[in-house]
């Protein structure tokens, strides 16, 4: 991934002005045109009953991944009109990695991959992946 400064910093910015983003207090890590990498850290409030990151966090993070990879290819704002998710095993860890990457570009929509793992571990364990269809829209 050949990092763009510019590019991160125009991500870390968006992901300011989502309130939800704010509360994950994610940190997107790394970014490039197609590519970006985001890390959370554990918290006990995103736990569900057994213990592991709640499948609802699972999937905004690989939302957001595929999101965010995205917008490194179009110049508008991009929605999710449809987002797949698959769990792989229990996501547990004290530092989750996502990466999420653009697959096909273009003018009316993006198709976007994303794979959530944890920091620590040999071999790193996938943990969770997922897709999106990514449409840009103009806003005003």
């Amino acid at each position: 991934m050949i990092e763009s400064p510019d590019v991160l910093s125009r991500l870390r910015a968006i992901s300011k002005t989502a309130a939800f983003n704010t509360w994950l207090d994610f940190d997107v890590t790394r970014a490039a045109a197609g590519e970006v990498e985001m890390q959370l850290r554990w918290r006990d409030e995103f736990g569900q009953y057994s213990g592991f990151l709640h499948a609802g966090i699972v999937a905004a993070l690989l939302d957001t991944a595929c999101g965010f990879a995205a917008a490194t290819m179009s110049d508008d704002r991009v929605l999710a009109s449809q987002i797949s998710v698959r769990f792989l095993r229990p996501a547990v860890a004290d530092v989750f990695v996502v990466r999420g990457s653009v697959v096909k570009p273009g003018r009316q929509q993006i198709f976007a991959t994303a794979e959530l793992f944890s920091l620590a571990g040999e071999p790193v364990k996938i943990l969770a992946v997922g897709d999106a269809l990514l449409v840009p829209v103009t806003t005003k």
